[in-house]
């Protein structure tokens, strides 16, 4: 499963991260798939590619609590809601099919066998 997470870098005390698409199986600082955007949060800066960071929920990555805080800020997430909804109005809907009445089957219920009383 792919998440799209926060990667640190930078110094101590001095926390700058990567937003990166990674294996959901990798360590935090590991490899990653591909770059989305850069967070600094002791400036608030955020640098986002909401192209790639789009495609990457569209096609089920699934956001840290953080990033999707931050995609929120950034407006993606509402993107990927109206996008959802252009593909839902786009499919044509299927029409409702009624059932023809079909006789009552009846059910046959077995009598339970005698059992013998313990004397």
């Amino acid at each position: 499963m792919v998440k799209i997470r926060l990667k640190r870098a930078g110094k101590k005390r001095a926390a700058f991260y990567r937003i990166v698409a990674a294996d959901a199986r990798v360590k935090r600082d590991g490899a990653y798939i591909e770059l989305v955007g850069t967070y600094d949060p002791i400036n608030g800066e955020v640098n986002l590619k909401k192209e790639v960071a789009l495609k990457w929920l569209q096609q089920g990555a699934q956001p840290t609590d953080t990033v999707r805080n931050i995609l929120s800020k950034e407006g993606v997430m509402k993107d990927l809601h109206d996008a959802k909804l252009e593909i839902s109005k786009a499919k044509p809907k299927k029409a409702k099919t009624t059932k023809k009445p079909t006789a009552a089957k009846t059910k046959t219920t077995k009598k339970p066998a005698a059992t013998k009383e313990a004397e």
